[in-house]
């Protein structure tokens, strides 16, 4: 199964992975628009605009565990993958601050007072430089550089599952499910980077 999985992914070209990825985006605005997400429809679209780019977040840090263990390599649309992830959470803040919050004062009294802004907003900070250097003209440039540049993405989608578990009044199981998702690929990773250390 994981053999036939690998090669049709071999075959599919990057592009579509794009097109099927952002394609939630306008349908979702569109819902929005034509009363299709409930009565507060500002909020519903940015829960789903975050939580979207959370999955993403998540399904691109998985990627290397899977092909590590699971033999599932999915490496060629990894890139892919965090640009879409990247976008949708720059979605998630614009639904935020130009429908929802609407004022410049509003938006930095908000970062400043309340802590799971500030967490999120961090987050996007993290991954800014990300996107900026998702191209291959960056991984020239940088060489050894940007794979340490790219190592941000730990924290950020830490802070990213972070924001979720906080902003949720009372302790919901959805939140908490992408956390201990997140601590997961985490621990995954862990004994790996020890045997490297005792090797050297």
């Amino acid at each position: 199964m994981v053999d036939l999985i690998n090669r049709q992914a071999r075959k599919l070209p990057t592009w579509v992975v794009y097109l099927i990825g952002f394609l939630p985006m306008p349908f979702l605005f569109w819902q929005g628009i034509n009363g299709a997400l409930g009565v507060d429809p500002v909020k519903a679209l940015e829960h789903e605009y975050g939580e979207l780019a959370l999955q993403l977040l998540i399904f691109g840090l998985a990627i290397t565990p899977a092909r590590r263990h699971l033999g599932l390599n999915l490496l060629k649309f990894r890139r892919a993958i965090g640009l879409l992830s990247f976008f949708y959470v720059l979605s998630h803040l614009l639904v935020w601050a130009v429908l929802d919050v609407q004022t410049l004062g509003a938006v930095w009294a908000d970062i400043v007072k309340r802590p799971y802004i500030t967490i999120g907003m961090a987050g996007f900070a993290l991954l800014l430089p990300l996107a900026v250097t998702s191209n291959n003209r960056s991984v020239r440039a940088l060489g050894v550089g940007w794979r340490k540049l790219h190592k941000l993405t730990y924290p950020a989608v830490l802070l990213g599952g972070i924001h979720y578990v906080w902003l949720v009044k009372g302790w919901q199981l959805e939140p908490l499910i992408y956390l201990a998702a997140i601590l997961f690929l985490f621990a995954i990773r862990l004994p790996k980077r020890r045997k490297a250390r005792v090797a050297a």
